[in-house]
């Protein structure tokens, strides 16, 4: 039975034709990011109705900011179930703890994450900027055979969970720093293949990342763009460095007609 079927009897024609018809399940909490303010007398009505639909669910709740400011969190506010933000969530083999709320992660680009690891080759050096509470190291880490996986966090509660998330999984080839990339990379070696899973900043820091990945090194670059813009993704690449591109996936809705990109760009020299 739907949400809405089970909210039949319960909210008015006008009132279930406002129900949010999907959530994010982040472990055991839905978190809805669009709730109508027309419903905001019957959201714990809704969300105890969604708890009772699914075993998994033990939290219901609100996102009630855009992911914003330096770390990208978000503000969420529980209208049902358990007063926690606190989570354990699984996906491609790997477990992950975290604060929906001070730690950014989204369940939606789990088969990017995949698609990823099933590219590394055996015997890689890997680096995930911005890597978080590290989904992609650790995805990477249990769905390929790379013989190193580095992440570097400016979130000091989202590197937090990351180191306990390392010893969680028992992983032996990930290698974590707290800090900006900006400081950090230049004290790291080169790599076989780069990650920027940041769309929103990721083109700043281009330059640094190709004076970091070896010469036919892979660099996976997330922008945001329009759904007749992809181009646009690619020309920041190729003002920085002479390659490849391999292909331009689509990767997750941002909004009405854009997405969020990846461009797979085989690198040849930096200009």
């Amino acid at each position: 039975m739907s949400l809405k079927e089970s909210l039949k009897n319960k909210l008015t024609k006008k009132e279930l034709s406002l129900v949010p018809r999907s959530f994010d399940q982040i472990g055991n909490i839905a978190i809805f990011s669009e709730f109508p303010k027309e419903l905001k007398k019957k959201e714990k009505l809704i969300g105890e109705t969604l708890i009772k639909l699914n075993k998994n669910l033990k939290t219901a709740a609100i996102k009630s900011e855009k992911h914003s400011g330096r770390f990208r969190t978000k503000k969420v506010r529980i209208i049902a179930g358990e007063k926690t933000k606190g989570t354990t969530h699984k996906e491609s083999g790997v477990i992950l703890k975290l604060d929906v709320e001070k730690c950014y992660f989204s369940p939606r680009t789990g088969s990017e994450r995949l698609r990823i690891a099933k590219l590394v080759k055996k015997n890689e050096s890997v680096l995930v900027m911005f890597s978080g509470i590290s989904p992609l190291p650790l995805v990477i880490s249990k769905n390929s055979k790379a013989k190193e996986i580095y992440g570097i966090e400016i979130n000091p509660v989202a590197h937090k969970y990351a180191e306990e998330n390392i010893k969680l999984n028992k992983v032996k080839n990930v290698f974590l720093y707290k800090g900006d990339v900006k400081k950090i990379l230049p004290k790291l070696k080169k790599f076989d293949r780069i990650l920027m899973p940041h769309p929103t900043d990721a083109a700043s820091y281009l330059d640094l990342a190709f004076k970091h990945l070896k010469k036919n090194g892979i660099l996976h670059f997330y922008d945001f763009q329009e759904e007749d813009n992809f181009d646009k993704a690619v020309e920041k690449i190729k003002k920085k460095a002479k390659g490849k591109v391999l292909r331009v996936v689509k990767c997750g809705d941002y909004g009405p007609r854009i997405y969020r990109i990846c461009v797979d760009f085989r690198f040849e020299k930096y200009l």
